[in-house]
């Protein structure tokens, strides 16, 4: 395999977590009697431009498929992120009734229902039919496409070209990210503002995120990586903010090459934090498998003495790290007889890979499980306020990354 950005030859492996499913392929209980897909999982470097970065077996509409599950309005803390964002964005830049915003990855209108609220024209670009659909119902237009070179060519042709387009957690969800990051440069009007969110590789690293490696992310990135990518294809960072979603991300803002603004000094300030924490070396990389593994350890522990024990346990969330985490450690339903989650597009169906049953809230109160592990732990506060009745029955809360915690 060959880098997806500068094209060289990847040979150094960091993460090996052997073979897994799509994370977002749930399972109906037809699918039950027939086997699954499944592919290696693993992560390497490349030491060319340090951009990390999923071994590659699937492709994109194998993964991001008509009946895609994740619906971002289901998490609440989520949805407050997304309004905070658009009232800063309307006061940085002056966004007006004559301004246009446009999303990519617009899933299921979690944001750009502020900004129509705001009285600003906008439209959202999402290829997934369940999310874009659920967006439309909002009111919502979206055009229901893969983004890159091409169709931003042929909206701006249209004369749909954006003063801001934001990507949430999109960046690492590109296989051909050169095309991609291209159309930014393509859709936004000359003044124009594009944001990026991802989850931050730092993070990922220090803090043992490995549960957030799965085939739908294709890269892992840097601000080093991502600011050599938008180089190569027309844009330029100008400002960069630390956020403390999915376990601590950045928000990097970019015009395009040429333009006025001038580089912050929190962009300074993180790539001095990124060269001293050596992400352009292979040491930086080095324990991440061993980490990984004892994680693994951990939580296998702990599911097999709470089952001698007695104990029931139930899990929270049928997140798409979940299934990395159940999947790479072997649990099935034998040790996590069901996992709840209040989507109902989830809710019926089944874990791919583990097939642990994916249940609805109310089975929570009719079982009453003395732990309850919650699988994405980036929103172990939220999950924690909205179970809480659960502590009336002493029930505790678990979390297995980046460490084994009882609350």
């Amino acid at each position: 395999m060959n880098c997806r950005h500068c094209g060289a030859a990847l040979t150094r492996r960091f993460l090996d977590l052997g073979t897994a499913p799509p994370s977002n392929a749930y399972l109906d209980a037809a699918c039950l009697d027939r086997p699954e897909a499944w592919y290696p999982l693993r992560l390497l470097i490349c030491e060319a431009c340090w951009l990390a970065q999923t071994d590659d077996f699937a492709g994109r509409e194998t993964l991001f498929t008509e009946d895609y599950a994740y619906f971002s309005s289901f998490s609440t803390s989520w949805l407050d992120h997304a309004r905070r964002y658009v009232g800063d964005m309307i006061a940085r830049f002056g966004l007006t009734a004559r301004s246009c915003v446009a999303e990519v990855a617009a899933n299921d209108g979690y944001l750009l229902q502020y900004v129509r609220e705001a009285g600003i024209p906008a439209y959202g670009i999402e290829p997934t039919a369940s999310t874009a659909a659920a967006a439309r119902a909002r009111g919502i237009e979206i055009v229901q496409e893969f983004f890159g070179v091409a169709l931003a060519a042929r909206l701006a042709g249209e004369g749909r070209g954006a003063d801001l387009i934001a990507a949430n957690n999109v960046l690492a969800h590109v296989p051909d990210i050169n095309d991609f990051v291209g159309g930014f440069a393509r859709l936004l009007k000359p003044d124009g503002v594009a944001t990026f969110e991802f989850p931050h590789l730092v993070a990922m690293i220090r803090e043992c995120q490995f549960d957030t490696a799965y085939h739908e992310h294709y890269s892992y990135l840097s601000l080093a990586a991502v600011e050599r990518i938008f180089a190569a294809n027309g844009l330029a960072a100008f400002d960069v903010e630390r956020l403390p979603t999915h376990g601590g991300s950045l928000r990097v803002f970019a015009q395009r090459t040429g333009g006025r603004r001038a580089a912050t000094p929190a962009l300074a300030a993180l790539r001095a934090l990124e060269a001293q924490a050596g992400v352009a070396a292979s040491e930086f990389y080095a324990g991440f498998q061993q980490a990984a593994e004892t994680v693994k350890d951990d939580l296998l522990r702990f599911l097999l003495e709470a089952r001698r024990g007695g104990a029931r346990v139930a899990a929270y969330g049928a997140a798409a790290k979940g299934n990395t985490l159940l999947n790479f450690a072997g649990v099935r339903a034998d040790l996590l007889p069901y996992v709840v989650d209040r989507n109902p597009a989830k809710a019926g169906r089944f874990m791919p890979g583990s097939r642990i049953p994916i249940v609805a809230e109310a089975v929570l109160r009719e079982h009453c499980p003395d732990l309850i592990l919650i699988l994405p732990w980036n929103l172990k506060d939220e999950v924690m306020a909205q179970l809480a009745y659960a502590r009336d029955w002493g029930a505790r809360f678990v979390t297995a990354v980046p460490s084994l915690r009882i609350t």
